[in-house]
C-alpha cells in the first residue's frame, strides 16, 4: 500500500525530472500527487525537506534495485552487471535519474542538500566496493570510486545528450583497470 508520504515523493521525483526544481513547489506536489492541499507541507514543512525527501526517495529505489542483481563472478559479469545498471537509470528509471542531476546542481550551493547527497553515495560505494574485493581488486576502494565515476559519466551523458550508445566498452576499460 502506497503512502501518503509515498506519493508525494513520487510526485517531487516527477517534478524534478521532466520539469526541473523550479516546478517543485508544495502546491504543484500536491497537484501531481493527486492530493488536497496543504498534504505536502504537513509532511515536508519546507522546500529544503522535500528535497532530502526527494534524495531518500531516489536512493531507496536505486539501491533496491541494487540488491536484485547477481552479483558478478568474473569481469565479463561485472561489466554486464554495470552496464545493465547505466541502461536500467538511463531507460525506465530515466525520470528519477533526470531528477536527481537536478539535485546534484542545486547540492553546488545548498551544503545539507549536498552532505545528503554524499551519504547516499555512499551505499553506492559500499555495493561497487564488495563486488570488486570478492573478484580480487588489489585496491578495492580506488577501484570503486574509478568505476562509479566513469558510470556516472556514463548516466550523464546518456541523460543530457539522450545518448544511447552501448555503454560497455568504457565499462569494461574501468573494471580491467579495477581488476589489474
Amino acid at each position: 500500500m502506497t503512502t501518503t508520504r509515498d506519493r508525494i515523493v513520487a510526485a517531487a521525483i516527477e517534478l524534478l525530472g521532466t520539469e526541473g526544481l523550479r516546478s517543485l513547489t508544495h502546491r504543484r506536489v500536491d497537484e501531481r500527487a493527486g492530493l488536497p492541499a496543504g498534504s505536502t507541507s504537513n509532511h515536508f514543512r519546507t522546500r529544503a525537506a522535500l528535497l532530502e525527501g526527494a534524495v531518500d526517495g531516489i536512493t531507496r529505489e536505486e539501491l533496491g534495485e541494487l540488491r536484485d542483481v547477481p552479483l558478478p563472478d568474473d569481469a565479463a559479469g561485472l561489466v554486464e552487471m554495470v552496464a545493465g545498471l547505466v541502461e536500467l537509470v538511463t531507460g525506465p528509471q530515466r525520470v528519477a535519474t533526470t531528477a536527481r542531476h537536478v539535485l546534484f546542481i542545486e547540492a553546488s550551493r545548498d551544503p545539507a542538500l549536498r552532505e545528503r547527497l554524499s551519504a547516499a553515495r555512499g551505499g553506492y560505494v559500499d555495493a561497487v566496493r564488495a563486488v570488486l574485493e570478492r573478484l580480487g581488486a588489489a585496491e578495492p576502494v580506488v577501484a570503486a570510486e574509478a568505476l562509479m565515476a566513469v558510470s556516472e559519466g556514463l548516466i550523464l551523458h546518456r541523460i543530457a545528450r539522450h545518448d544511447a550508445s552501448d555503454p560497455r566498452a568504457a565499462i569494461a576499460v574501468a573494471v580491467q583497470g579495477a581488476l589489474a
